[in-house]
């Protein structure tokens, strides 16, 4: 199976409006920049969104918001978007907003093939309303669903042609396990190499996983908040 395509263009290709979509990262690191951009230049709408968070106003899911590209956004913050904000106080775009553990092991679960699985987080809050509850050994678990997502798209730091990648530093957050969880996996990598050159002990995502890599290009790696301080005298 060959999985290696040109860019973001022909990696996406397939992707159509409605799509339900992982989008890896955290903040603005590890995030998919090259195919956020093919999917903007598309131009397809109406797509649900599951990611952390979604960007800022010119970067990243933002990007996408800006479009209104984005129906839904599944994510457990949002405090760095005045766009997402304003479209939702406006009600123009639907947002789920669950604990950033229980999104993260709901995309293990899908990853795992488990349909479900039962969460301590949100017991007793209007996370749970509407959720199935049940006790074990004198706790109550809320039941949340595995997601059910289209296209995985993630980042990596460097991946072979059959798809093993490796994630560096911060930017090992969501992207692991989105890239466990979708239908198809699509992985753009700051360095494409042969198989072997990567060392086995260190690969974060078996090839398995992934269906489609490609070599991304001008990566920013912005950086969302820098904090400094006056130096002493």
């Amino acid at each position: 199976m060959n999985k290696v395509v040109a860019n973001a263009e022909e990696a996406i290709k397939d992707i159509e409006s409605g799509a339900t979509l992982m989008l890896g990262g955290f903040g603005l690191c590890g995030i998919p920049e090259n195919c956020i951009t093919a999917i903007v230049k598309k131009g397809i709408n109406n797509l649900t969104c599951i990611s952390n968070n979604a960007g800022v106003d010119d970067f990243g899911i933002g990007l996408m918001l800006q479009t209104k590209q984005v129906k839904k956004m599944i994510s457990s913050y949002v405090g760095e978007n005045a766009e997402f904000e304003r479209q939702l106080l406006s009600g123009e775009l639907e947002v789920e907003l669950i604990p950033q553990g229980t999104l993260a092991t709901r995309c293990m679960a899908s990853g795992y093939g488990m349909p479900a699985v039962y969460l301590l987080a949100g017991v007793g809050t209007e996370v749970a309303n509407g959720k199935e509850t049940r006790n074990f050994n004198g706790k109550d678990y809320l039941m949340e669903y595995a997601f059910d997502a289209d296209f995985a798209i993630v980042k990596a730091w460097k991946g072979d042609t059959m798809g093993n990648l490796i994630f560096k530093d911060t930017a090992r957050n969501f992207n692991p396990l989105m890239a466990m969880a979708g239908k198809i996996t699509i992985a753009e990598v700051e360095e494409l190499v042969q198989p072997g050159d990567l060392d086995p002990n260190f690969i974060h995502t078996p090839g398995v996983y992934v269906h489609r890599i490609f070599q991304g290009v001008n990566y920013e790696k912005r950086i969302e908040q820098r904090t400094t301080r006056k130096p002493q005298a």
